[in-house]
């Protein structure tokens, strides 16, 4: 029986401001109680229950008793670039296989066994992508269905628990994509009854929004490429606005409508390499690219229009100024913005300026693109690195203390043939971790009492 909780989660000075009207759905049980438990629990969408990667649960672990987590279970699955998403008790990931057909697949597990509950194989050639290693996105469970895009901008409903397909469309025949040098990867997003997907087509489609349970069109907008960035949605003047950042500028829109309320040009000087979520607190709207560096926007709180704050980039990918972001997004607490540099510094900058106030180079090896995804708990914040280390510890202006630390995965080559990564998002949900390498989804346990 479903039950739709209304969740309050404002953790103040923080994190991003949560959406005061967030829904969430839960098939999981009548009384309130327990669904409201089961639904905060979950992970059902690229970065967290709110996009904002913030994991609520309580009753973790302070500490890792041994220098690797033992997994509670593995199963095989194929290589992949998407993080996996929970809910339900149940864990959907997407991977790739090559012979003796390319082919797409989407993949249902249990979330405390590990048995495969269900799978979805679909043709898929890559073409005029690079780095082929699997799908990019994260799928996104909503209302009992599940939402995936591949790579060539095949987009899935199914039904979340069964694994039919409810409705699917071919974007990139339906809308002819521009395809991004590295595919669609951007996560769908559910927004009340429509799924907004970016994917870049032609005829002001790189925005496109569909009814959930059908698949008709509702709206499309913005004649843009699409980037790479996953769009959220903020409260602005009272209004739900959606914030997307394309290959060329940031703009917030009606989510309802497409309408476009704001915008912000962001030039990339080589490619577009937008990868990073917009990360939105205290009215402030924070974007970093590898090449381009950052930019802060400030959000009036009365009317729907922005300012820029501060923009600043540096002479080069080596010689940055603020950050320059590639695939881990940054995480903004009070007036700091922590985040990862193009070559693996951890840094923290000052929200309103973006003056650098301290760099650690202890967090991940220093190598080009090197990454570390930041999830923050209470007063701690999880990393997770490239090398496949998850990382407990805490932020501050006064620098990076690291309280523990534990190998979970092992990295693979397919990802990044240069050196063995883990770039895959990991999920946080039940007091349990999920991540993936190119060879297996890997589920450990964090609960405080085992």
């Amino acid at each position: 029986m479903s039950i739709t909780v209304v969740i309050l989660a404002v953790l103040v000075g923080l994190v991003p401001a949560v959406a005061p009207h967030l829904l969430a759905k839960t098939e999981a049980a009548a009384d309130p109680a327990t669904a409201r438990s089961a639904v905060t629990s979950d992970w059902p969408q690229w970065r967290g229950l709110n996009r904002d990667g913030v994991w609520q649960e309580t009753g973790v672990v302070r500490k890792f008793d041994t220098p690797e987590l033992p997994a509670l279970w593995r199963a095989k699955i194929g290589p992949g670039y998407s993080g996996p998403t929970v809910a339900n008790r149940r864990v959907y990931v997407t991977d790739r296989v090559t012979t003796p057909n390319q082919l797409e697949r989407v993949h249902c597990f249990d979330a405390m066994t590990g048995q495969q509950l269900w799978s979805h194989t679909y043709n898929c050639t890559y073409e005029r992508v690079e780095q082929r290693d699997g799908p990019r996105a994260s799928v996104t469970i909503d209302g009992g269905r599940a939402y995936s895009l591949g790579t060539m901008g095949h987009l899935f409903c199914f039904d979340a628990a069964k694994g039919n397909v409810l409705w699917s469309k071919d974007l990139d025949a339906e809308y002819q994509i521009r395809m991004p040098l590295w595919g669609i990867a951007a996560a769908p997003l559910v927004e009340n009854d429509l799924i907004i997907v970016q994917i870049g087509g032609k005829d002001n489609a790189c925005l496109v929004a569909f009814d959930k349970t059908n698949g008709q069109e509702k709206w499309r907008a913005l004649d843009d490429q699409a980037s790479y960035s996953a769009p959220i949605i903020i409260e602005q003047a009272g209004k739900r606005v959606l914030v997307c950042w394309t290959a060329q500028r940031i703009v917030g829109l009606d989510p309802s409508t497409g309408k476009l309320y704001w915008e912000q040009a962001f030039i990339p000087g080589r490619i577009s390499q937008n990868i990073a979520t917009p990360v939105f607190a205290n009215n402030c709207l924070f974007v970093s690219s590898f090449f381009d560096g950052s930019l802060v926007l400030k959000v009036s709180p009365d009317r729907l229009a922005v300012e820029k704050l501060w923009q600043r980039k540096g002479l080069s990918e080596r010689d940055t100024d603020s950050l320059h972001c590639c695939i881990s997004t940054a995480i903004i607490q009070g007036d700091f913005i922590y985040g990862v540099d193009s070559y693996g510094e951890l840094r923290c900058l000052d929200l309103h300026t973006g003056n650098r106030i301290w760099e650690n180079l202890t967090a991940v090896p220093k190598a080009r693109w090197a990454n570390i995804h930041l999830v923050q708990n209470a007063d701690k914040v999880w990393m997770f690195n490239e090398r496949g280390e998850l990382i407990i510890g805490k932020l501050s202006p006064e620098g990076f203390h690291e309280l523990s630390r534990a190998k979970l995965i092992n990295p693979t080559a397919g990802q990044l043939d240069q050196r063995g990564v883990c770039w895959s998002h990991p999920a946080f949900a039940y007091k349990h971790v999920y991540i993936r390498n190119d060879q297996e989804l890997l589920c450990a346990n964090l609960a405080a009492e085992k």
